[in-house]
């Protein structure tokens, strides 16, 4: 065998070996990535997918049994001790944790002077309760625990304070014979106030404002009343908003609201009929922050009520009902007991039978029996993990597990009708400062100020990048594509987070500023390119032959210039002229229209200027890369340059094409900085152009970092992380199929 033939055998092997390297190294890298993207998916799944868990309730193992008679019970945030409270302020302290059986822990007697006539408990957030004897004073009590460290062990000392000193308050009244028979309170920062009733069935109202003496550093406690006589009929139940602002009166059939800010003048705001056809009314409660209302009835419904600011001005109504699913014929609602903070509450009968309900997302979380019939109170621990029962001879705890109630898919996907608001409506408001915050986690105004986005984004892109790779691979000189191509590339390497600021910061203001110029660019632009080229077309052939071929475009340069900087000097005329002098105010005040500086107008051209080179890239390639053949071709049938482009070149690079479109897209719905930087990021649902929007990825941007881990907000999250992962995914599925099709159908070309 030769030299020659060894050499050829040789590298004919060496080719074969690169070339199932090149194979396998290839197909490797595609199996990788497509395993990557399948673990993004199910990552995202594994963290959404406890939102969407059921409550789950299951009693602890441990029961105390109670010697005496208690009216109340509360538990600790770690559930280790429960306290019950008797009718004559005592406070007995239980260990309640799994598997104890020496539970009482300690028994505290607070000195409350005179005979108790009556009692009440706070929100269950304040941890208060009241005491008031038969000299009409008030005298109030916290228990509480003290934690320490000691030995690097955690201990639990139970304490009960008076938070308003050891003396009661002054008399509610001095009219002797009388007793308060039943009554309700709050304290806020100083003031206490008591909505209380008489034997004789008279109500009133009492606020006291504490001032400390600057002489003797006592509190000094100033008392204002007043006497409710628009109250008529027996008097069921007794409510008051924790800051004391608002007093709820029950009767059989009427619920009175009345504003109490001002103690010596309570102010009847609402009078609304809550009877129902025999269907006596049984249970009331306030739900955490006070601002909804929730009434029980015998047959086991259950009707939430809040304010809200109708077309005929402020209103009480009643927003959604719930159904107690009990097996028991006797579906009566006994009590309502509120979690801490959250909407969620427990709504039991006669029976010790339970229905946990949240009101936001309308769901019915669990049904159960309770360890016990006689149940006297139900306390939720502070973290919501837990809830104990007090019921005449004994304790009961219940571990909870119910870490998402706000969240449904529903109340994801359709309106809701939150507190305070007028109507049911789709709103993302996921934080606020108050403990008590009624989450809003709709996914619609993110979703839609995505495609927003994208859409105003896609209307500046596509016939710039569309039109410049046409123009660019099909009529430009060679010599001048080699400059235009790069540069429109390097475009793509510009940093989002660049053009967010530039847009927020210089070009936002500008157009607010210049709008009237904005507008008259738009409408003279295309009117001065058309005038130039028909000039250009008109005059003597000899002048336009001295223009080398292809670089004609070149002279619509210096009239851009001239027509951008025509348009924004008139701005200020055109403004005086049509606007009065304001445009934003005018488009405000004349047109109904709210204007944002940061507006879609501007998340348009900011992002349409990233998005362009992406599709001018792609179509370029894709209308360059039209064999010459078939031009030539239809050139030498006797078709003109702009028939061959019609019909012949454009439908061979249509898939290319419509790739670039759709890869613009995609990378239009994924952007982030320049959404978040360019815009006020209100998750509002508006096409207008005038108004921003909060998209997907900017939402997960912002609030991720702030989100707790673990928590709804921050599960919901990862959810719109994946909605937005499912939009990439259809939109370039979609692409393909397309791409596939045309294809196949302009393939014989």
């Amino acid at each position: 065998m030769s030299e020659s033939t060894k050499l050829v055998l040789k590298t004919e092997s060496t080719r074969k070996l690169k070339d199932q390297l090149a194979k396998y190294g290839v197909m490797t890298g595609g199996i990788l990535v497509l395993c990557a993207l399948l673990l993004i998916f199910f990552y995202l799944l594994y963290v959404v997918k406890p939102v969407f868990d059921s409550a789950h309730v299951e009693p602890r193992n441990t029961q105390v049994t109670l010697q005496q008679s208690y009216f109340a019970i509360g538990i600790e945030e770690q559930t280790e001790i429960a306290y019950a409270i008797t009718n004559d302020g005592t406070v007995d302290f239980f260990n309640v944790q799994s598997g104890q059986t020496d539970n009482q822990l300690d028994s505290i007697q607070t000195s409350i002077p005179g005979n108790i006539t009556a009692y009440s408990k706070s929100a269950p957030h304040k941890g208060l309760y009241g005491f008031i004897n038969d000299d009409a004073q008030l005298t109030i009590i916290k228990p509480f625990f003290k934690v320490d460290f000691k030995n690097n062990t955690r201990s639990l000392t139970p304490v009960v304070q008076m938070p308003l000193g050891t003396e009661p308050l002054p008399e509610l009244f001095d009219d002797e014979g009388y007793t308060v028979d039943k009554f309700s309170f709050a304290e806020e920062e100083g003031v206490v106030a008591v909505l209380y009733q008489l034997q004789n069935g008279s109500v009133r109202f009492a606020r006291y404002e504490g001032e400390e003496n600057m002489f003797t550093e006592e509190v000094e406690w100033l008392l204002e009343q007043s006497d409710l006589d628009f109250v008529e009929g027996k008097v069921e139940h007794l409510l008051i908003s924790p800051d004391t602002s608002r007093i709820f009166i029950l009767t059989k059939h009427e619920l009175y609201v009345a504003n109490s800010r001002v103690g010596s003048d309570v102010e009847l705001l609402y009078t609304k009929n809550i009877s129902r056809k025999n269907q006596s009314l049984t249970s009331a409660e306030l739900l955490a922050s006070a601002n909804s209302l929730i009434l029980g009835y015998k047959d086991g419904l259950l009707t939430q009520w809040f304010e809200i600011n109708g077309d005929a001005g402020r209103d009480f109504v009643m927003v959604r009902d719930f159904k107690i699913d009990v097996p028991s014929a006797n579906k009566a609602i006994k009590n309502i007991y509120p979690e801490f903070y959250r909407r969620t509450f427990i709504a039991t009968n006669s029976e010790g039978e339970a229905n946990l309900f949240h009101t936001t997302s309308e769901a019915d979380l669990w049904q159960g029996k309770l360890p016990v019939n006689d149940v006297i109170d139900v306390s939720f621990s502070p973290r919501s993990n837990a809830f104990v029962v007090l019921s005449n001879d004994k304790i009961s705890v219940l571990n909870v597990e119910n870490e998402h109630p706000e969240v449904t898919w529903s109340g994801l996907w359709q309106e809701v009708w939150y507190e305070g608001y007028s109507e049911p409506d789709y709103v993302w408001q996921s934080s606020s400062a108050s403990d008590d915050f009624e989450s809003k986690f709709s996914l619609i105004p993110i979703s839609f100020g995505t495609l927003k986005a994208a859409m105003y984004a896609m209307l500046f892109a596509v016939p710039i990048g569309l039109a410049a790779a046409i123009y660019t691979a099909y009529f430009m000189a060679p010599s001048v594509r080699k400059v235009v191509k790069p540069t429109v590339e390097i475009m793509e390497a510009l940093p989002t987070v660049i053009l967010g600021f530039l847009a927020g910061l210089w070009l936002a203001p500008i157009i607010e500023d210049k709008l009237p110029g904005v507008v008259l660019l738009i409408i003279l632009l295309p009117v001065a390119i058309f005038l130039t080229a028909f000039a250009w077309h008109n005059i003597p052939q000899s002048v336009r032959n001295r223009m080398p071929a292809g670089w004609d475009s070149i002279l619509l340069i210096p009239i851009v210039a001239l027509v951008g900087y025509f348009s924004f000097e008139m701005s200020p005329f055109v403004e005086e002229w049509l606007f009065d002098g304001n445009t934003r105010l005018y488009i405000t005040n004349e047109l109904g229209i709210t204007f944002d500086q940061r507006n879609s107008l501007i998340v348009g051209i900011a992002m349409g200027f990233a998005v362009i080179p992406t599709i001018f890239s792609i179509a370029e390639d894709a209308v360059f890369s039209v064999p010459k053949t078939l031009s030539s071709g239809s050139l030498a049938l006797g078709a003109t340059q702009w028939q061959t482009l019609v019909k012949v070149v454009l439908l061979t690079a249509s898939p290319g094409i419509f790739s670039a479109v759709m890869m613009g897209l995609g990378r239009a719905v994924g952007e982030t900085m320049i959404v978040l930087m360019a815009t006020g990021n209100t998750p509002i649902m508006d096409w207008s152009i005038f108004q921003g929007m909060r998209t997907l990825s900017a939402n997960i941007a912002v609030e991720m970092p702030e989100s707790e881990v673990g928590s709804s907000h921050y599960r919901i999250l990862f959810l719109a992380a994946f909605v937005l992962f499912i939009f990439t995914f259809v939109f370039n599925t979609i692409a393909e199929f397309v791409r596939q099709r045309l294809r196949e159908k302009y393939s014989s070309l």
